[in-house]
């Protein structure tokens, strides 16, 4: 009889690398959720700026744990443009771009 192998799927999942995802929804009328992966601890900050590079808030700044994470803005007194979204995890930085409708 051949040899037959069973995962058993815990839920426990460790990223295998950082990931930004892209916001959801975007484009978005007041809030929106930005998505991402920590394969280690590390210092995360997530700031948000505007077309003209001033940044507009930080929606975190602290050490997090390996794992899915997720962080909501309420962008409800920003004016309706294009924004701009960076996470700094570690020694890695991504920025990716959200639209704001109202």
């Amino acid at each position: 009889m051949p040899y037959e192998q069973t995962f058993v799927d815990n839920g426990n999942h460790t990223p295998e690398r950082f990931t930004l995802l892209n916001n959801y929804p975007n484009p978005f009328n007041s809030s929106t959720t930005i998505s991402y992966n920590l394969a280690t601890t590390a210092r995360v900050s997530i700031e948000v700026y505007n077309l003209l590079g001033r940044q507009v808030t930080t929606l975190i700044c602290e050490e997090q744990q390996p794992g899915s994470h997720q962080v909501a803005w309420n962008a409800g007194d920003i004016p309706s443009g294009v924004y701009f979204y960076r996470i700094h995890a570690g020694n890695i930085a991504e920025t990716k771009k959200m639209l704001l409708l109202k």
